[in-house]
């Protein structure tokens, strides 16, 4: 069976997978057709090999039920690492950013992913964020500095005001990232050296 894509005629099966393909951040359809014929010359193997690391990542990965970061556990390794300073715990959006940061060596404290941030204008409001459970651990935990790594740009500037507003009454350092980060990037793209050094330089808020 064919389905028609413009001009040519392509098999069903090919159609719908550079269809899903297109949906992915990132994506567009010439990408998403590259990657489809590529996989049709591939060995038979390499493709099941695909799909099996697609379900297992479905069925196996979890969020850690303290900090939210991605795991195959209860707790993450960071979470249930003896060996991290049990006394900070950093702030960021996505679990890309926990990686971002590992990578400058910089930091030995805890994580709290809110996955996502605080922007009226795409539907996203407070209650959509895990931000309640961070106050939940700020309140039972032995927390002294909560560190405020949100994007820098509108929306991440607008978590962290809005964090800094609930986390004040409970008598916690709360710190922003220096302005060592470019406006308006995202951590996930910042060298090791320039997050780094954000991360060394933070402010009091």
């Amino acid at each position: 069976m064919t389905a028609t894509r413009g001009d040519n005629l392509i098999a069903e099966p090919v159609a719908r997978l550079i269809e899903a393909f297109s949906k992915l951040p990132g994506i567009g359809p010439k990408t998403a057709s590259r990657l489809t014929f590529y996989l049709l010359r591939a060995e038979a193997e390499q493709a099941r090999s695909l799909a099996q690391a697609i379900n297992d990542l479905r069925d196996q990965v979890r969020f850690c039920t303290r900090c939210f970061n991605i795991t195959v556990g209860e707790l993450c390794p960071i979470c249930a690492s003896p060996s991290r300073d049990q006394s900070t715990i950093c702030v960021v959006e996505e679990p890309l950013d926990v990686l971002a940061i590992e990578r400058t060596g910089a930091y030995r404290g805890l994580y709290h992913v809110l996955h996502g941030h605080v922007a009226p204008l795409e539907g996203i409001y407070r209650e959509d964020l895990k931000i309640d459970e961070l106050l939940a651990r700020v309140r039972s935990e032995p927390i002294d500095e909560v560190i405020l790594a949100t994007n820098p740009n509108t929306e991440g500037e607008a978590t962290a005001f809005l964090l800094l507003k609930d986390l004040a009454p409970l008598g916690v350092r709360v710190t922003r990232l220096s302005r060592g980060l470019p406006t308006g990037g995202d951590l996930e793209w910042a060298d090791p050296d320039t997050l780094g050094a954000a991360l060394e330089g933070r402010r009091a808020l």
